[in-house]
């Protein structure tokens, strides 16, 4: 499906779902950060890192790959820092590694800790050669077991696209084998900006998963400034995509992601979430 396709299908969801909008938003869908976005400063300063984040009236937070080198104490600290900012942790970032059984445990007592509920595959882990359908039907069997895992402790599995899972082979993608092999319990993450690369349409995804877009990376992307466009400025149908995630996708939360910036990462995290307001009326 073309870009221009689904943005003029886009367009007239989002204006026919303006009175849904209205109502959505007393839903107040909290609006976090995805702190991959501030990778430079949490390299340095992680507990600095956040408080900064807390700063710019953020809700809440994701946190990605590192911390699961994580000690037990280190989460902690964490979580004083993410209770004396008033922040939340709803789900983490995860290498496909993490949600095998040997390591699941782990897992769960670094989210529990933080008081995350929702542990996502940030991508397959797939080497090249087996990028392929049949290759997602092994990552859908890995979710499904580590979501019954999760499911004992409380927790949910995830999974987190990128451009490649909208890539279509043959008759369909690799989203479509991952949501077809996974129980409905298995939240799909929808990263928005990888989809619209991809000339897929968000809105129409969200409508086909009812209930399993419980996340959305607000993810931007235009055509001449890729990933460094600022949430807001690029090809993204937000409108549409809010009113679908809102009225039928499940969603719980939102998570500004800034791939590529041209300013200091604080600064374009700022301004995002300054966009978001703006476009929702908060």
């Amino acid at each position: 499906m073309s870009l221009s396709v689904f943005s003029r299908r886009s367009l007239f969801a989002g204006l026919a779902a303006a009175p849904v909008l209205l109502n959505a938003a007393g839903k107040k869908v909290p609006i976090g950060l995805e702190l991959y976005s501030v990778r430079d400063m949490m390299a340095k300063d992680e507990i600095g890192t956040v408080k900064q984040v807390a700063a710019l009236g953020y809700q809440c937070v994701e946190f990605y790959g590192p911390y699961f080198n994580w000690t037990p104490a280190q989460a902690k600290e964490i979580r004083k820092v993410l209770d004396d900012t008033g922040l939340k942790c709803h789900s983490t970032h995860n290498a496909a590694s993490n949600l095998k059984p040997e390591n699941l445990p782990k897992a769960i007592e670094l989210n529990k800790i933080i008081g995350s509920k929702m542990v996502v595959m940030a991508s397959s882990g797939l080497p090249k050669n087996e990028q392929t359908l049949d290759g997602f039907k092994k990552v859908a069997e890995a979710l499904s077991a580590a979501d019954a895992i999760l499911k004992k402790a409380g927790m949910r599995a995830g999974y987190h696209n990128h451009g490649l899972e909208f890539t279509v082979m043959g008759d369909a993608r690799p989203m479509d084998v991952i949501a077809k092999n996974t129980p409905k319990s298995v939240v799909l993450q929808l990263d928005v900006g990888t989809c619209v690369e991809m000339k897929q349409d968000p809105v129409a995804w969200i409508k086909q998963n009812p209930g399993r877009i419980r996340s959305i990376h607000c993810k931007e992307w235009s055509p001449d400034k890729g990933y460094k466009v600022l949430f807001g400025d690029g090809a993204a149908p937000w409108k549409a995509i809010f009113a679908a995630a809102e009225s039928v996708g499940g969603i719980e939360f939102y998570l500004i992601e800034q791939e590529g910036y041209s300013t200091p990462s604080i600064e374009a995290s700022k301004v995002c979430l300054e966009n978001y307001k703006k476009l929702r009326g908060i």
